[in-house]
């Protein structure tokens, strides 16, 4: 039987990647649609990708499908072919990633969970069938300009920082499941105004889009492909950016720059700056904004404690 895991350390994994030689293409997808029985779905879909040598991260639940991929450029076609050959993903929208080394993902993991979103949804009578309508580029940005159009970033609090479209609303909680009562009650007394929400590619603002429909919302739209596929659309179609600064993606770049616009500041110092790390103390690993000058004076650290950590003997720094 052919392995339907991963085997071999991270370490080694990531050593291999930077040395081939051949481009890979970042991409994103998601589909909600029924699927009968995941665990099944999930080890087939393993062995076709495994072969395909993509790498990544997917959620497979019966609610759907969450991926965020790397596919060897020159393999593309071949897993568009076998993507396609499912007649529930035939002609899904595949997010290419706006600023992509190729560098994204060294291994692939693909996982069974209850849903593809942890949404904290527990109502029978809720249905992904009812859900907004998608706006694209072009009628995300001519929305933005009427005052009847309310704004809401479905992301966390460390996605909105970087990034957001003009206007924006920001929902103020970590966690999807946490957000959705919230930008309902914030948003109670505008039933009858445009409500747009819109995420990274689209998964968790179309969940919303149809909560809030559930909950007695009249216009409600999301932005179809989240923040990657406007970015990529207003670059093809050469229209102007409502979207400012940079996107948090969940991969090893971190972000993506949609505009020149630095509106984050360095946690430590305060200059501006956009730019995400992990703290270097094994013990830590916050994800917090740090300038280059930052960077050197606290050796990648977050705070004087984690950088005196960090310089001592390894021995020490497992006590």
């Amino acid at each position: 039987m052919s392995v339907l895991h991963n085997r071999v350390s991270n370490k080694e994994l990531k050593e291999k990647l930077y040395q081939e030689a051949f481009p890979r293409t970042t991409i994103s997808f998601y589909k909600y649609f029924l699927i009968q029985d995941p665990a099944t779905f999930r080890d087939i879909f393993y062995q076709q990708l495994n072969e395909l040598q993509v790498f990544g991260r997917i959620y497979i639940a019966s609610e759907g499908i969450n991926a965020q991929i790397s596919v060897p450029t020159h393999n593309l076609e071949a897993f568009k072919s076998y993507l396609y050959s499912n007649p529930a993903l035939n002609n899904v929208r595949l997010n290419i990633a706006v600023n992509d080394n190729g560098k994204s993902f060294w291994v692939l993991r693909i996982k069974v969970r209850e849903k593809i979103v942890a949404d904290g949804i527990n109502d029978p009578t809720f249905s992904m069938e009812n859900k907004g309508k998608y706006v694209n580029a072009e009628q995300m940005n001519q929305l933005l300009e009427s005052p009847d159009t309310i704004v809401i970033d479905m992301r966390n609090h460390y996605e909105f920082e970087v990034g957001h479209f003009v206007k924006a609303i920001e929902i103020p909680s970590d966690t999807f499941r946490d957000q959705l009562p919230m930008a309902a009650e914030m948003m109670k007394d505008n039933k009858d105004k445009n409500i747009i929400m819109y995420c990274t590619g689209g998964i968790r603002c179309e969940k919303a889009s149809a909560y809030m429909l559930h909950h007695g919302f009249k216009n409600v739209f999301h932005l179809e492909g989240g923040i990657i596929n406007y970015a990529n659309k207003i670059k093809s179609e050469n229209l102007p950016s409502q979207f400012k600064g940079k996107n948090f993606v969940f991969d090893d770049r971190l972000g993506e720059k949609i505009t020149e616009d630095i509106i984050a500041k360095c946690h430590q110092c305060g200059a501006p700056c956009d730019t995400h790390t992990n703290c270097k103390n094994d013990g830590c690993h916050l994800l917090f904004i740090q300038c280059p000058t930052c960077a050197e004076t606290f050796s990648g650290c977050c705070t004087q404690a984690c950088t005196d950590i960090v310089h001592l003997p390894v021995e020490k720094q497992i006590e």
